[in-house]
């Protein structure tokens, strides 16, 4: 298959179909991650919310959602197509979201994954490290509880 370009463009409230169809292949309902629509429109409209979706030949494959308050941002969602995991569409958007915070007097960037997640190999290797643990934060679709561990990055 030849190589296709990854476009990456700042989205908003109109892009919610293709961030709901994205957020509904990417995160396993069992582990109870994934947000609803009302949800996602409700942050959307939240100051210092930044979108970026991202496409292949026009077709939405991946996004990020952060969030920038003052000289410190939280990474909400990140999500990747389960089709084009490791073709470097979640390592494009996380670069992204980085140079979009420094741009933004951004000194710190938060994130939480689900312990056992295998987008931890993305975050640690743009730099973020394990800071902290949240226990039974996550609630499956059946009841069970799922860790949480927080991660940081300074930046510049």
């Amino acid at each position: 298959m030849a190589t296709r370009t990854i476009e990456l463009r700042q989205a908003d409230g109109r892009d919610i179909d293709a961030v709901d169809r994205v957020m509904a292949a990417a995160f396993d309902p069992k582990f109870g991650e994934a947000w609803t629509r009302s949800q996602t429109l409700g942050v959307l409209a939240m100051p210092g919310i930044r979108l970026t979706l991202a496409t292949i030949d026009g077709i939405p494959l991946g996004f990020a959602m952060v969030r920038a308050i003052l000289d410190e941002a939280e990474l909400l969602l990140i999500a990747v197509d389960p089709v084009r995991r490791r073709t470097g569409i979640g390592g494009a958007l996380l670069r992204a979201v980085e140079a979009d915070c420094t741009t933004r007097g951004v000194r710190k960037i938060h994130l939480e994954v689900r312990a056992g997640n295998a987008a931890v190999r993305l975050y640690t290797g743009r730099g973020f490290a394990q800071v902290g643990e949240r226990r039974g934060y996550y609630r499956g679709n059946v009841g069970q509880s799922f860790d949480a561990h927080t991660y940081a990055k300074t930046l510049g």
